[in-house]
């Protein structure tokens, strides 16, 4: 079998292994962590260490953290519950992730908040999307496709200015670039473990305390009474494993990531021709998009996938439904460039002989993409 290259690890980072430890010593822990007897103390335990390790890593406050299954359902129960009395309205950025843009699917009315070329936020446009009754303003703080950097703490003091709330999804910037939810002035931000070396099954969502959140579900009222089930000590702890390991680190792998994004970028420039980089600055070391021209991306996506290489053609979440970019198109990209790109996203496994094995065979790949399309 082909050795593989897996350089998509924004869509899922593979765990570490002191991850797996600590989800083992949890594993071994019996009781309900909701249960008053001593196995149930225990695990309960488990679990609040688990919330104070995360909430120090994300600059808040235990009480603040409140488990949920993952990015997507942090991100929706921030949408459907979080407004001010008698302020329904919502305002969502245009290059969201589709947890947060299919709510314009779902709730009449929702402002769109354009984005520059770049795929920034356009801060002067901002501003006059909002209306009397906005309740709610949703900004990613990194782009799941491109590595767009936002300027979070800024939409956050137009959105209170305005008396809305302020939301950001955080999943892509968490473990990569500081993440101080106090001092960005957000209300709510979302974030995701098995984006930055965590388990699959467990995300948070950050409540500033005082926020106005209304529960989705009901049930056992865990969770503060916002997010009912019994929340998965194992993977708390997993969370809490990959949320340390991730901070510690973060300084020098974003420098060592950003040289590696670097060199795949201008290594694709030089070696294929019409190659349009969209990842352009501030922007996640973790992240590089490419777009092929006259290549369909799933050509060149199962191109590579068959030389070895794990790439992405944008969300997760939207694998296996082929249709452009949305976030290329809000970009001002056409339909078919938005059909034409790539991400490649790194982590803790990718090193230098990655790029070169990657740039050794992306001509000739895209060549022959260009010739079936």
């Amino acid at each position: 079998m082909t050795a593989r290259t897996y350089l998509d690890h924004a869509a899922s980072s593979p765990c570490e292994p002191r991850v797996v430890e600590a989800m083992a010593e949890a594993f071994a822990v019996a009781g309900n962590p909701s249960s008053l007897h001593a196995s149930g103390r225990r695990a309960r335990r488990v679990l609040e260490d688990a919330r104070d390790s995360l909430a120090a890593d994300l600059g808040a406050l235990p009480g603040e953290v409140v488990f949920t299954s993952g990015g997507t359902e942090a991100n929706n129960l921030a949408l459907l519950g979080a407004r001010p009395p008698g302020r329904p309205g919502l305002a969502v950025s245009a290059v969201e992730h589709p947890s947060v843009s299919a709510v314009r699917e779902r709730l009449p009315g929702v402002a769109v908040l354009p984005v520059t070329t770049t795929g920034h936020l356009d801060l002067d446009a901002v501003a006059a999307q909002f209306v009397a009754r906005t309740g709610l303003v949703s900004v990613m703080w990194v782009n799941n496709e491109t590595g767009a950097i936002q300027p979070v703490a800024e939409a956050a003091a137009l959105a209170h200015a305005a008396g809305a709330l302020a939301h950001s999804d955080a999943v892509q910037a968490f473990g990569h670039l500081p993440v101080d939810i106090a001092a960005s002035g957000l209300d709510l931000a979302s974030v995701s473990a098995h984006k930055l070396g965590g388990p699959v099954g467990i995300g948070a969502l950050v409540v500033r305390r005082g926020t106005p959140l209304s529960p989705q579900g009901f049930g056992g009222g865990q969770e503060a009474r916002l997010r009912s089930g019994t929340v998965p000590v194992a993977l708390a702890a997993g969370f809490a494993a990959a949320s340390r390991l991730a901070s510690v680190r973060r300084e020098s792998e974003a420098v060592r990531l950003g040289r590696l994004r670097d060199r795949l970028i201008a290594g694709a420039v030089a070696a294929v021709p019409d190659v349009r980089v969209n990842t352009v600055g501030p922007c996640s070391p973790a992240i590089a998009n490419l777009t092929f021209s006259g290549a369909r991306a799933d050509d060149v996506l199962l191109l590579l996938d068959a030389e070895g290489f794990d790439a992405s053609t944008g969300s997760a979440c939207s694998a296996g439904v082929h249709q452009p970019s949305e976030v290329l198109v809000a970009m001002g990209r056409s339909v078919d460039d938005a059909g034409s790109s790539l991400r490649f996203s790194f982590g803790p496994d990718t090193a230098d002989a990655a790029i070169d094995a990657l740039l050794a065979v992306l001509p000739g790949v895209v060549a022959r993409a260009r010739s079936a399309a």
